[in-house]
């Protein structure tokens, strides 16, 4: 299946490459003034365009900053909560936990 798709692929770019000079217009600069300032939806075309690039720039930012919020502050964790864990999970015992806390409100 890939084999066919990459072989038909080739020949139909050709052809559309083909099909795409074979201006119909008597000149090429009558039909590439009407492409880009008589055809199309004029003005509110530019404007979808700018829209569109903006929709998709702006969702490019938030996933970015989803992305590194997510990592970074998920990861932190102060000494506080360190010690809390650790006396929580039984590593250190209450006298050492009292002994560091106080250090750590100092």
């Amino acid at each position: 299946m890939i084999k066919m798709i990459s072989a038909v692929t080739p020949s139909t770019l050709v052809l559309s490459a083909g099909a795409a000079l074979a201006d119909p217009a008597d000149s090429w600069g009558d039909s590439f003034g009407h492409m880009m300032w008589g055809g199309g939806f004029g003005m509110a075309g530019g404007l979808m365009m700018l829209l569109f690039w903006g929709a998709i720039i702006a969702l490019i930012m938030l996933a970015v900053r989803g992305f590194s919020a997510g990592s970074g502050s998920g990861g932190k964790s102060d000494a506080a909560d360190i010690l809390r864990e650790r006396y929580a999970q039984g590593e250190i015992d209450e006298e050492e936990y009292e002994r560091r806390k106080a250090k750590l409100e100092l």
